[in-house]
């Protein structure tokens, strides 16, 4: 039984190291014959570097790394020099980056075995690509990882964000300016950045990732983890792993995080969010809970093809950030005829981001309090309203009064109905927000078992029960044969908690 490949970037390794290697030379050989410059954005930890690594030793002749591939018998495998560029490390200083891409340069230098003289990072590169041409008589393949660390890793600090965006700008462009002596570029990263010149100034840059047939160009589809891990999965819950970590989709065939499936036979078939766990961007999660947007509705955005186009580092598109980071994903594409043009409603992928995510924001809404979950648990299990309300009450009561301070989100029932929903949502359960009927919206349903919760939210006097009944909200559900229970909550603005409790079985 072949090994897992737990944190191996490179072909070479896993090869000869006898691990797993899922094939994707196929999408390598469609791009290399088709392209020239190519960017692919992917989240974290999806596969991007291995496939880069895969384009290197395919560009240096390695032919032997490929028997029994898809390209072996389909390519010449000529030998071509190759820069490799990755973006390793911490880059809050501008000074750093610069002394990184410095000692970057100077290593596939050394490997190149050429000689530059420029002193600072944009003419080296120049350099080394005209004199690695020079030496091999051969036009020189570029590839880059991680594009966008620099500036993505400082997004809340603007200032160093936009230093590093300037020097990238003028790093970049060397490549562009260096095409005469160029056979191929690819470049990888999470984001696409609106004003990092490698797009403006590479006017043929293909960027491949929303293009169907390269949907799973990284990560693992169902087939790949049915077949490939058949083994290592032995005995696990298939249909449970697929509702914790398939779900991302890119315009085709949904696939798993490779990293979470490592991670989920490495350990014993114990699920835990393990991708999550391995790090995230808090900078994006502090815009969500900033009082601009409403967290249930990250389940039901719908956003045009331009939202995934680019990213500005001084005027950024939250619902961008969050698809390309992995924390939503694509549910289905919308053709407007009357307008010709595409939307695209997103969601959240899976169980493993539903629970952290919701846990995030609860935390920040929360200022950090250890909220108990295990009265609401209680209270879902065993249709215990009082244990709710209680459960409710304390939630609300834990949240700092500063939080409310400068602003009037107290009066928005979309900022109760948030906290609520990160709660629940936080749990695992089935939860829809904004639930549609044909009498109108559910502010939240939520499913647990043999029964449906259906929740109206208000602020002041308005009767949040009487809502549901007279809209009939429940009607929807009359046939999933559960116990349906109704529930409206009322709250003051002014003690910021709950003033009525109400609730109602359907008979």
């Amino acid at each position: 039984m072949k090994k897992l490949p737990i944190g191996i970037q490179t072909l070479k390794e896993i090869i000869t190291g006898n691990y797993i290697y899922i094939d994707k030379t196929s999408y390598a050989l469609e791009i290399i014959e088709n392209y020239k410059y190519v960017f692919l954005s992917r989240p974290r930890r999806f596969g991007k570097s291995l496939f880069l690594d895969t384009l290197k030793e395919i560009f240096e002749g390695n032919k032997e790394l490929f028997e029994g591939l898809y390209i072996y018998d389909k390519y010449d495998f000529k030998e071509y020099p190759v820069i490799k560029i990755s973006w390793g490390g911490n880059f809050d200083e501008t000074e750093k980056l610069i002394k990184r891409a410095m000692f970057i340069l100077k290593n596939n230098q050394e490997r190149l075995g050429v000689k530059c003289e420029s002193d600072t990072p944009e003419e080296f590169f120049a350099e080394l690509i005209q004199k690695s041409y020079k030496k091999y008589q051969k036009p020189v393949v570029v590839l880059i990882d991680e594009y966008d660390k620099p500036i993505f890793d400082n997004l809340q600090n603007k200032e160093v964000a936009l230093k590093n965006r300037d020097f990238l700008r003028g790093f970049y462009v060397q490549i562009k300016e260096s095409d005469e002596y160029m056979k191929f570029a690819f470049l990888t990263g999470i984001t696409k950045f609106a004003k990092a010149s490698i797009f403006s100034g590479l006017n043929n840059l293909v960027d491949i990732s929303l293009r169907e047939k390269y949907a799973s160009i990284c990560g693992y589809t169902q087939k790949d983890v049915e077949s490939e891990f058949k083994e290592h999965l032995k005995g696990a819950d298939l249909e449970k792993v697929k509702e914790w970590y398939n779900g991302y989709n890119f315009l085709g065939e949904s696939v798993y995080n490779p990293f979470d499936i490592l991670q989920f036979i490495d350990n014993g078939f114990v699920f835990k969010n393990y991708w999550w766990n391995s790090g995230q961007s808090l900078g994006i999660f502090k815009e969500v809970t900033s009082g601009r947007y409403y967290i249930p509705e990250l389940e039901n955005l719908k956003v045009n093809e331009t939202a995934f186009d680019t990213v500005d580092v001084e005027n950024f598109s939250l619902e961008a950030l969050l698809f390309q980071g992995g924390y939503l994903t694509i549910d289905r594409v919308i053709y407007d005829e009357d307008f010709d043009m595409y939307e695209y409603k997103l969601k959240i992928p899976n169980k493993e981001i539903q629970k952290s995510l919701n846990e995030l924001f609860l935390n920040f809404l929360t200022d950090g309090y250890k909220v108990d979950k295990h009265s609401i648990m209680e209270a879902l299990r065993g249709a215990d309203f009082e244990k709710m309300k209680d459960a409710l009450y304390s939630l609300f009561a834990s949240i700092p009064y500063n939080n409310y301070t400068n602003n009037n989100i107290s009066v928005y029932e979309g900022y109760y109905a948030s906290v609520v929903y990160a709660y629940l949502a936080s749990l695992g359960v089935k939860i829809i927000a904004e639930d549609v009927t044909n009498r109108g919206r559910i502010d939240i349903s939520v499913f647990f078992k043999d029964k449906i919760y259906i929740i109206e939210f208000k602020v002041g006097d308005e009767d949040a029960l009487k809502q549901i009944k007279e809209k009939k909200y429940y009607e929807k559900y009359l046939t999933e044969k559960k116990e349906i229970y109704l529930i409206g909550i009322n709250f003051d603005e002014e003690k910021r908690n709950i003033s009525k409790f109400e609730w109602e079985r359907v008979k």
